[in-house]
């Protein structure tokens, strides 16, 4: 009786035999592959786009608000210059007699006055603003270099020299000015102070002959090209 309950239990706990169940995952296909790969290329695309425009957005948006937009245009002292010319590409000639380039004057928002080495009362009274506007922008003067462009081959004015320590003092060719800077109808060359932007165009003329009244309203309009630019340039040379 023992061996016959022993042998049923052993059937009841014997399991059926049965195929192992495998479940096979099918490889990806070369074409699926390509396409992945394509969909990453293009999604790193646009995230270089993207990351691009992030870091151009400060000077896209300065130029649109100041040149597009203009909300300030109407209190603006300064005459705005269309279309904008950029720096000639041509030799200039400093006191000691060295060639420069114009081009290296990017870099740094320029105030420029033009004139003979002679230098007359007007002369000296443009030399005078210009001094003087960027001086009083104070933080900010460092951003603005002074420009003396002399347009003959008559000598400087010793006493002239100190007040120009911190300017830039070249002789160019007329015929260079004469082409890249403009007066206003009825005016000369020398009659105006001229800016240009850290990119090397000029974009700004200040009425003729200069008073203290303008100079005022001409430290306005810089005060707001400063605000306009602050991520264009960088302090100092």
């Amino acid at each position: 009786m023992s061996g016959f309950k022993l042998s049923k239990h052993v059937e009841k706990n014997e399991l059926p035999d049965a195929p192992l169940g495998m479940t096979v995952h099918d490889l990806p296909q070369p074409g699926e592959l390509a396409q992945a790969d394509a969909q990453r290329t293009h999604g790193g695309r646009w995230k270089m786009l993207a990351l691009l425009l992030v870091c151009a957005a400060p000077v896209i948006a300065s130029y649109f608000t100041y040149y597009v937009l203009r909300p300030e245009a109407r209190r603006n002292y300064g005459e705005l210059v269309t279309p904008q010319v950029d720096l000639p590409a041509s030799q200039a000639i400093d006191l000691q007699g060295q060639a420069v380039d114009l081009k290296a004057l990017k870099g740094q928002w320029l105030l420029v006055t033009v004139g003979s080495g002679a230098c007359g009362e007007a002369c000296q009274q443009n030399l005078y603003f210009q001094r003087q506007l960027r001086e009083i922008m104070g933080k900010e003067k460092d951003r603005m270099d002074r420009v003396w462009l002399i347009r003959d081959d008559a000598p400087v004015d010793a006493a002239l020299l100190p007040a120009l320590k911190q300017a830039h003092v070249l002789r160019v060719q007329a015929s260079v000015l004469q082409s890249w800077l403009s007066p206003a109808a009825g005016h000369a060359l020398d009659d105006h102070l001229y800016v240009i932007d850290p990119m090397g165009h000029y974009m700004m003329r200040f009425p003729a002959h200069m008073d203290v009244t303008g100079a005022s309203k001409a430290k306005k309009d810089l005060d707001r090209l400063m605000r306009a630019s602050a991520s264009w340039d960088q302090a100092g040379r």
